[in-house]
């Protein structure tokens, strides 16, 4: 297989298209759907990519974001944030907790790909 890329978010048909889109592409798909779980498994598995929805249970992105760019072993993992925030405010954030991107949902699937291939 190829890269890992985690994705975390809550929506459940998002995920399912989104691993079989990348998985389609050549990549590992692994899923969490709340920010908790996100952040386990970002630990566990060590992924090569996140994909990471802002408005999760148990956990905001903003949060997840930041606990692992603020973590020596995990800061080089670049995340794509994907979300339905679209004001300036939440984009600058996003960039200031460790977001790599920042696409808004609904999001093209050619510019996620793109992403994904510059920074996997």
């Amino acid at each position: 297989m190829g890269k890992k890329i985690l994705i975390i978010d809550d929506e459940p048909d998002l995920l399912k298209a989104l691993t079989v889109r990348l998985e389609s592409a050549g990549y590992e798909v692994d899923t969490a759907q709340d920010g908790f779980e996100g952040l386990n498994r970002a630990r566990t598995t060590g992924p090569d990519l996140i994909i990471l929805d802002l408005m999760l249970p148990k956990m905001n992105g903003f949060k997840v974001a930041r606990l692992l760019k603020f973590d020596e072993k995990y800061k080089k993992i670049p995340i794509i944030m994907l979300s339905a925030r679209t004001e300036e405010d939440d984009k600058e954030l996003g960039k200031e907790t460790g977001g790599d991107i920042y696409i808004e949902k609904p999001y093209n699937e050619k510019e996620l790909l793109e992403a994904v291939g510059k920074l996997a």
